[in-house]
């Protein structure tokens, strides 16, 4: 597809996969589709990588995240072209070395010019650093003057990630969008969701809790929990007008994501984090998504870059082309 580069980021690769010549135009996948470079036009899905381990290292987790962006993108290429999908890659902001303050400054600005462009940014990781800068660039894109924008931050993960270290990490970001929404005179409206009482401290809880973050244990995420997700994410929606949607890949059990920092010894099922986005992107309010700490050093076949690869092909239908799934779109083309 079309080539170009878009200021400060590393030009994307190309995207290679099967292709069945027999099937037509319906018989299409993503790497037949993708447009290479910027700008990002209105109404695409734009794929940004975040190459970077930076943070994860700080905060004394397993390195390789830094390769989590292309892992992800070699699975995605084969996925099949649905109907109504407008699909760019933009490149990747890397990390020089310990850089990361630098490196999220970059991806915060490249993300604040493809919303300004009225596409929808996924942002693909890295690490869980990645989150502060996606929630710099929505305040960025946001910060146009009038009222204060109520973003509510949803956040899949088995951590809370409000440490105190004064040096940012991956275990930071959401302290540090607090600190931004104070200094700014915002609201600071935060939900985490999976969260495990065996991988956060009691300090942490406590900072929560100052914070008013709505915590869902991962202990509820069960099947037959569905119902009260769902209505405690659209409740929390309800009360915002913008939302901002974080993935961590170590919510989920480490049977099925291996490959990550930090695995985790229970996890929440692969199909409650696809209500999740469905519910999400239902509202018409979700501006920016992102997935976190892909970890293709530590996959086990593939497992980890397959799911996060259907859950960012998940969050593009839902958002671009919401008939895709259902068929329907099938059915009239």
């Amino acid at each position: 597809m079309e080539q170009g580069v878009t200021p400060g980021l590393r030009p994307p690769a190309a995207w290679s996969g099967r292709s069945d010549v027999s099937e037509g135009p319906e018989g299409r996948r993503w790497h037949e589709i993708v447009a290479l470079g910027g700008p990002a036009q209105a109404g695409e899905i734009a794929l940004l990588g975040f190459a970077s381990d930076a943070g994860v290292r700080r905060n004394g987790g397993r390195p390789g995240a830094a390769d989590g962006p292309a892992a992800i993108r070699d699975m995605l290429a084969n996925l099949p072209a649905w109907p109504g999908l407008a699909l760019r890659d933009l490149g990747d902001v890397t990390c020089d070395g310990d850089a990361l303050e630098a490196a999220q400054a970059q991806l915060s600005g490249a993300l604040a010019q493809v919303l300004a462009s009225g596409a929808t940014p996924i942002a693909l990781g890295g690490g869980h650093e990645i989150a502060f800068a996606s929630f710099s660039g929505l305040c960025d894109h946001l910060s146009g003057g009038g009222p204060a924008p109520r973003i509510g931050v949803v956040n899949l993960d088995a951590h809370l990630d409000l440490r105190a270290d004064p040096r940012p990490s991956s275990g930071t970001p959401f302290r540090q969008a607090a600190e931004l929404c104070a200094a700014r005179g915002w609201p600071f409206r935060y939900a985490c969701l999976g969260v495990s009482a065996f991988a956060n401290t009691r300090s942490l809880f406590r900072r929560a809790e100052d914070l008013g973050v709505e915590i869902l244990p991962d202990e509820a995420m069960v099947p037959g929990g569905e119902a009260a997700m769902t209505a405690r994410l659209r409740q929390f929606a309800g009360s915002v007008d913008h939302l901002y949607l974080t993935i961590d890949l170590d919510v989920l059990a480490a049977a099925a994501a291996p490959g990550v920092s930090a695995p985790a010894a229970r996890g929440v099922e692969p199909f409650l984090l696809e209500l999740a986005i469905d519910t999400l992107a239902a509202t018409g309010k979700l501006r920016l998504a992102d997935l976190a700490e892909m970890n293709p050093r530590h996959d086990i076949d593939g497992r980890t870059a397959r799911l996060a690869a259907r859950l960012a092909a998940r969050l593009a239908l839902r958002l671009s082309a919401p008939d895709a799934l259902t068929g329907k779109a099938h059915r009239e083309g």
